[in-house]
């Protein structure tokens, strides 16, 4: 955070700071942004028992400021976005700091230091190599997709030639997905009677920075990708101690190394793409830890076509095979249900534009047949005007058991609007 503020203070010192000979090179820094009200309304007609809000899972007025300058050579450049927002449901005023770097480029190093969002894999949804942070509270909450994704304080390198290309993040600073709250959603719990809690996330020191590699080119008419991880896993493991004689629960954050592979290409009247990973889970190698999990591999194949006009279709399977299957099973708690070995599932997203593209439909469906349980996303957004633009959409949960990732926001369906103005 200390050098997401410093950054920010950069921003605004910068023009001032130069030199009367530095200023003559450099072009004036641009602004805009947005203004954005957003709601959710829970339609099942429960509120969690540690709710607030009442039916409202998500009430707030935001503001956008997007602040980016470079020199007029355009090697050096600057890059913040950042969001203020009033959050009626808990009737407090916010920031998120989305992002704010500095950077220099030449003809082929692109060097970037600050938070950024970074975007790896070639799934919708479904993410693989993907390992950056991920805020699942704003998207089953109704916020627009960007929010999805969660700004990393990191140092990107970037290379680029014929031969090959070089991504390149290390991050000393830890950030874990933000996980939907018990105060907004129905949430399964397995340690909901344990009253003492804690959790504890990788101290920043050198031997905890992650990295993260990729090496990508085309191939054979592909868009091959190699990617490689050392860090930790986003979700938080569990440790039970009952050493007192009460128990106590201390949530933490395992050691993960993952490495993995994507292509895509155009075939067959469309975009075919696959995807593939190694989690290697260095806390339990054996896979004997009940509440550290377990290695596993992660495969995806998709196919994107045009139906008709300006309407799009999206096809993904996607698997997740857990390793030490059995000595997962002999070392689950009483009374826990056991996942599957394998964990299977399908989605599809259908785009369809009307009326010059002023109109956008849109459904994502994702259904797993191994935990019985789904997730509809439809939305209807419409663009007013160039600057104004509306959406309304649902979050639809169904499933077989409570204990399922999809399941256990069965309570949760709500309805989300937003209207935004561009400036």
């Amino acid at each position: 955070m200390r050098l997401a503020s410093a950054l920010t203070v950069l921003a605004i010192l910068w023009p001032g700071s130069l030199g009367a000979e530095e200023k003559k090179n450099r072009l004036p820094v641009t602004v805009h942004g947005f203004l954005m009200g957003n709601a959710s309304v829970r339609t099942t007609g429960e509120h969690p028992p540690m709710g607030e809000g009442g039916a409202f899972v998500l009430g707030e007025e935001r503001l956008r400021l997007d602040v980016s300058g470079a020199t007029k050579s355009g090697n050096g450049f600057l890059q913040i976005k950042g969001d203020i927002f009033h959050d009626a449901v808990a009737n407090r005023v916010d920031g998120d700091l989305r992002e704010a770097y500095a950077g220099f480029r030449s003809s082929q190093f692109d060097l970037r230091l600050g938070r950024q969002i970074v975007t790896w894999g070639v799934g919708d949804l479904f993410f693989i190599n993907d390992v950056f942070p991920k805020d699942w509270e704003s998207f089953f909450s109704g916020r627009p997709m960007e929010y999805l994704k969660r700004g990393v304080d990191s140092v990107r390198l970037q290379y680029s030639s014929e031969a090959l290309n070089v991504d390149v993040v290390a991050t000393p600073f830890f950030t874990a997905d933000a996980l939907p709250s018990p105060k907004r959603f129905f949430l399964y719990n397995p340690f909901a009677a344990v009253a003492e809690q804690h959790q504890y996330s990788p101290p920043a020191r050198a031997e905890n920075t992650e990295v993260a590699l990729r090496l990508y080119r085309r191939m054979a008419g592909f868009d091959v990708s190699l990617y490689g991880y050392r860090g930790f896993w986003r979700m938080p493991g569990a440790n039970m101690d009952s050493g007192n004689g009460a128990p106590r629960i201390t949530r933490f954050y395992p050691r993960l190394v993952t490495w993995g592979a994507s292509a895509q290409r155009n075939l067959l009247n469309g975009v075919v793409s696959f995807e593939g990973g190694r989690y290697n889970s260095l806390d339990d190698r054996c896979g004997s830890a009940s509440g550290v999990p377990n290695s596993q591999w992660r495969v995806l194949a998709s196919y994107q076509r045009q139906l008709a006009q300006e309407l799009t279709a999206t096809f993904q399977g996607y698997a997740e095979v857990m390793d030490g299957y059995d000595s997962y099973r002999k070392s689950l708690p009483a009374g826990f249900r056991p996942e599957d070995r394998v964990r299977g599932l399908f989605s599809v997203r259908l785009t369809q534009f009307l009326g010059y593209q002023n109109w956008r439909l849109s459904a994502f469906i994702a259904c797993s047949p191994t935990d019985s349980d789904c997730f509809a996303q439809p939305e209807v957004s419409h663009r007013l005007s160039d600057k104004l633009s509306a959406a309304v959409g649902a979050n639809i949960f169904s499933g077989k058991h409570e204990t399922t990732f999809f399941g256990q926001m069965e309570k949760n369906d709500n309805v989300y609007m937003s209207l935004r103005f561009d400036f």
